[in-house]
């Protein structure tokens, strides 16, 4: 919802209390959220206080910039270097942390610091003792400062509450350096407006090659001086450069909170002040903790789980709540954004998104937000196809208005034409446009794949990967071209789709890399890695050759039966789950024999026995994978969160079903872990009820829908969101 003019924090918990009035159900579900899970092993999610899909996300960061920090943040590790407003969510690789503020008091050393030296940086430990976390707020105490801290958010504005038990020489630092992982400055500027607002930018190079972020901030106290330090030059007032710092002083009481608003905006100065008047144009901190906390309970409440086990609630609820954390709204209240051409733009009609990790969102994550967030869709998809206007291609991994070609394939394809089939997109020929043209580019491997049918070993890095993804998203393009009668688009794409088939070696029954003389590279090891640097990413032999969901029948002929493909699948499962290389990918993890549940690629697997008629196995590894590898603990998840992929194939698969096709709508058949859950959809809700269901009835008996007999092992888009009742007798005896 786009707010214009002056609101009132009372009256914007007012509209989000109502909103919440029209849920079936009164209950507040943000209790149920442990925003520690996933801040341990390699969960790498965001710690701190955010709304949901808000732009800003404000939380600490800590000295590290190693791959466990890459949202600023891990449960092993407490040095705080101050609380930037924007992070990342269980990504794998680091960046933002913009505009970052960290009050202080005494005189402190201008940099980051290093925790052998207290005196080399800003930072200080957090009391852990006094740390808290849940949905829209977040809590420490600094104990080098003996301040207080509580953080809440708007989706545009943090809101900070400092806390000065010694208030000799307090100050607030804004710290326009410090950046996160691959992050480093390239312009900042701070200017004083007046006795308590100061404003200014920080434009940065990093993972996104050309960010910039503009930022307004106020004081509920008078500031008595901003000295700002630039390039190591202190003046008053105001300072331009690339490192810049900026002490702002303060005559803070002891125990008398003080209050600071930092708006952000992607194109101007003048939008982030009005994002701060339309969004938070008051000092009720509160009463904003409280808007949040509904805003994270509409949301939440999509879903309603029923379950005797409390430790899967608090499981399902914090999953649900990852999935929203990302992505990202990117515009002003004004609807005015920053576009993938370096533009900036007034309002487009529509509410522009970053943050689209698409290889890892494709699978899981966008089929679960087409089921729960119909109202966001017609947005998502607009910014796709904006994205593919102004820089020529959809998305692959877009962030902060920057394409960083992260990751292989096209997936941003499968997205978009997800949203078509499901009937979200209004110019479906518009889009179509963009899925093609997008396709045929000649860049990342894809003028070698048209040459000779598949992308040869020798021409580049993860040759197997890319062309198996690429063969995914031709796929998709396929069905909407045959939706809307483009006959021979149809044809030629469906037939690229099953360029896997090159790359398939009947005599070791494993994908493997293709030279152009047509010879299969050698050595070959399939239990192999080298991280980024052989023919597969983030994975071996054993995780791609499954990777074909788009068509399972042509993967089952390249095994010459259904009796060895099945075979073969169960031999994943059951393999020794040794990985043998000198840079074993890190992302090859949460191991069941050699499926590595840590990362997307192996997400639909455990589904094709289902689809190959074997359901009952199809129960038992989902179940596993639902209760041994993840869990109410900080390293209760098997891999990166990769901004909610990691998370939605938890809330599908409780649900009971998994959407394996990229596109379209199919959700297959898995095994329910709830008594009941109830999902609010398009066409009112859609229950799911799991009669005597318990760990060990775990397969499914018989199913009906809306009271009729179903015989079918997948449900449709189109059933779920008409709303209804799906009734699944479960038992414990295997067919």
């Amino acid at each position: 919802m786009r707010i214009s003019g002056t609101m009132t924090i009372i009256a914007a918990a007012g509209v989000l209390l109502a909103a919440a009035a029209c849920t079936p159900s009164q209950e507040d579900f943000t209790k149920y959220v442990d925003p520690t899970i996933g801040t341990g092993g390699h969960g790498h999610v965001f710690y701190g206080a955010s709304v949901p899909f808000g732009l800003v996300q404000l939380g600490p960061t800590s000295i590290p910039q190693d791959w466990d920090w890459t949202s600023g943040y891990h449960i092993s590790d407490s040095t705080v270097i101050g609380f930037p407003h924007t992070h990342l969510s269980g990504t794998g690789i680091g960046d933002l942390h913009d505009i970052t503020l960290m009050p202080v008091t005494g005189e402190v050393t201008y940099a980051r610091g290093t925790e052998d030296d207290p005196d080399s940086g800003l930072w200080s430990y957090s009391d852990r003792s006094k740390e808290t976390a849940r949905p829209g707020y977040y809590a420490t105490r600094l104990t080098r400062y003996d301040v207080d801290v509580e953080l809440t958010a708007t989706k545009r504005v943090g809101f900070h509450k400092y806390t000065f038990n010694a208030p000799d020489d307090a100050a607030v630092v804004i710290d326009l350096v410090n950046g996160g992982g691959w992050d480093s400055p390239v312009e900042a500027r701070i200017t004083r407006v007046d006795g308590s607002r100061v404003e200014g930018y920080r434009f940065s190079k990093g993972w996104a090659s050309d960010q910039k972020i503009f930022f307004a901030a106020e004081f509920s106290i008078p500031v008595t001086s901003l000295e700002v330090i630039t390039d190591g030059q202190s003046a008053q007032d105001n300072g331009r450069g690339r490192r810049v710092y900026a002490r702002a002083s303060l005559d803070a009481a002891a125990g008398a909170p003080v209050y600071v608003k930092v708006a952000l905006s992607p194109t101007s100065v003048e939008n982030a002040w009005a994002n701060m008047a339309a969004e938070l144009p008051g000092w009720d901190f509160g009463g904003c903790v409280e808007a949040a906390r509904q805003a994270w309970n509409g949301e939440l409440s999509k879903i309603r789980i029923g379950t005797r086990d409390e430790e899967q609630r608090k499981v399902f609820y914090t999953a649900l709540y990852h999935t929203m954390i990302g992505p990202s709204e990117f515009c002003d209240v004004s609807g005015d954004y920053y576009g993938a051409d370096g533009q900036m733009h007034p309002d487009g009609g529509f509410v522009n998104y970053t943050t689209l990790s698409c290889w890892d969102t494709y699978r899981s994550a966008h089929p679960l937000m087409t089921l729960i967030h119909p109202e966001k869709m017609r947005d998502i998809a607009e910014t796709f196809m904006t994205i593919y206007d102004q820089q020529g291609k959809l998305p692959v991994w877009h962030l902060m208005g920057c394409e960083t070609n992260t990751m292989v394939g096209n997936p941003g394809i499968s997205i978009l034409a997800d949203a078509v089939l499901k009937g979200y997109v209004e110019d479906e020929e518009r889009a179509y446009t963009a899925l093609k043209n997008s396709a045929m580019l000649d860049e990342r491997g894809m003028a070698a794949r048209k040459e000779y049918g598949y992308i040869p070993w020798e021409t580049m890095n993860e040759s197997v990967a890319f062309d198996m993804e690429y063969a995914i998203a031709d796929w998709a393009v396929a069905q909407v071209a045959r939706r809307l009668g483009h006959t021979e688009d149809y044809e030629y794409f469906i037939e690229r789709s099953r360029s896997y088939r090159h790359l398939f070696d009947p005599q070791t029954r494993f994908m493997r890399g293709k030279g152009r003389d047509g010879s299969f590279h050698e050595p070959f090891n399939p239990i192999s890695s080298e991280h980024r640097n052989d023919d597969y990413c983030e994975g071996n032999a054993w995780q791609y050759t499954f990777l074909v969901p788009q068509d399972l029948e042509g993967l089952i002929d390249c095994f010459g039966s259904r009796e060895a493909f099945l075979s073969k699948l169960d031999s994943l499962f059951t393999i020794d789950s040794k990985l043998e290389g000198e840079d074993v990918s890190p992302d090859i993890s949460g191991l069941i024999g050699q499926y590595a549940h840590g990362n997307e690629p192996s997400h639909h697997v455990a589904y094709f026995y289902t689809m190959a008629g074997e359901p009952d196995k199809t129960a038992d590894i989902v179940r596993y994978i639902l209760t041994e590898l993840y869990s109410a603990a900080p390293d209760g998840l098997s891999g990166n969160e990769d901004v909610g992929a990691m998370s939605s194939w938890y809330i599908l698969s409780s649900l009971g079903f998994y959407q394996v096709e990229p596109a379209g709508g199919r959700y297959f058949l898995g095994s329910p872990l709830f008594d009941e859950a109830v999902i609010r959809v398009a066409g009112g809700e859609f229950t799911i009820r799991a009669l005597n269901n318990s760990p060990e009835n775990r397969y499914i008996k018989s199913v009906r829908l809306n009271g009729e007999p179903y015989d079918r092992w997948w449900i449709d888009f189109s059933d779920i969101t008409a709303g209804g009742i799906l009734e699944i007798e479960m038992t414990d005896e295997q067919k």
